[in-house]
């Protein structure tokens, strides 16, 4: 059966991708963003997330006309996946960037509880282990990076990020619901395959982003999964693609290109430094969009 969700930020760059997974597999989507939809398939409620009373609406409200023939008022929403935010630091000023990201997703997770929504996914990041914004070149504690790494960012979106993720954690224990963080790494679309033998000649281009990526139409799958697995309480999830982004085997490159990282787990021969064992253990995560597949090597 599909479900009624609600998805912020999804004309973005990461939404727009992952709405049509969603769409696919018989959800109803209603977009909150402050642009609309880029092709209309879905509807936008055009919300500014930092107000409190705009967000508690939105997520109380018909998606669209076709709700008032019923008459029986607003239907009940099944999930939120919250991916609005500012982007990324040097778009707008740094206060800025911490707290529409940390506000935003304040009300929206707290709208979601009161409101009885007891699913939400929300989108953290990669930027939480410290390096993809780090002033000056800094070296990741170990590999593989798992979602026990002691996350250290210096910079204001990763450290709103990781304000998001203890957000998510107080309001899953207060309302016993399920609230599921996605580290998501450095979302890739079906066009920027394009940049990758750059990437490949040039290595050391990809050390803020741990040589690990996500495909945005598997993010889209991760999404459904969280969206279907019950029980969980508070997770955190890397949101990644099962390989390196590098023609080496994961060990060699790794000695190579970040010979001060000691490497503490598990890594399969190309792993991703960012280890997803946990999405592909807990959640069934199966990547379909191996980079190789669109790259010639």
């Amino acid at each position: 059966m599909g479900k009624r969700i609600i998805f912020t930020g999804g004309s973005g760059k990461a939404g727009r991708h992952a709405i049509p997974y969603l769409l696919e597999q018989g959800h109803t989507v209603l977009n909150l963003d402050l642009k609309p939809f880029p092709d209309g398939s879905v509807p936008t409620l055009i919300t500014d997330l930092t107000n409190s009373g705009e967000v508690f609406n939105a997520l109380s409200q018909h998606f669209g006309f076709e709700g008032l023939e019923t008459g029986e008022g607003v239907p009940k929403v099944d999930a939120v996946v919250h991916f609005a935010a500012v982007p990324r630091i040097l778009i707008q000023p740094d206060n800025t960037t911490f707290s529409a990201n940390a506000v935003s997703t304040y009300n929206v997770i707290e709208a979601a509880m009161k409101l009885g929504i007891r699913k939400v996914v929300v989108a953290s990041s990669e930027t939480t282990y410290g390096v993809c914004f780090a002033e000056g070149d800094k070296d990741y504690h170990e590999f593989p990076l798992t979602e026990g790494y002691d996350v250290d960012p210096m910079d204001s979106y990763g450290l709103s990020k990781v304000v998001n993720e203890k957000t998510a954690r107080a309001f899953a224990m207060r309302f016993k619901a399920d609230v599921y963080a996605l580290r998501i790494g450095n979302v890739v679309s079906p066009e920027d395959y394009a940049k990758f033998p750059e990437y490949l000649a040039n290595p050391p281009m990809r050390k803020r982003n741990a040589w690990s990526y996500i495909d945005a139409r598997d993010l889209g799958q991760i999404v459904h999964l969280c969206i279907e697995k019950d029980g969980l309480g508070f997770q955190v999830f890397n949101a990644v693609n099962d390989t390196i982004t590098a023609n080496e085997p994961t060990r060699e490159f790794l000695r190579k290109y970040a010979p001060g990282t000691p490497i503490t787990g598990e890594l399969e021969e190309f792993g991703a430094p960012i280890s997803n064992k946990k999405i592909r253990d807990l959640l069934g995560f199966k990547e379909q969009h191996d980079w190789r597949k669109y790259v010639k090597v």
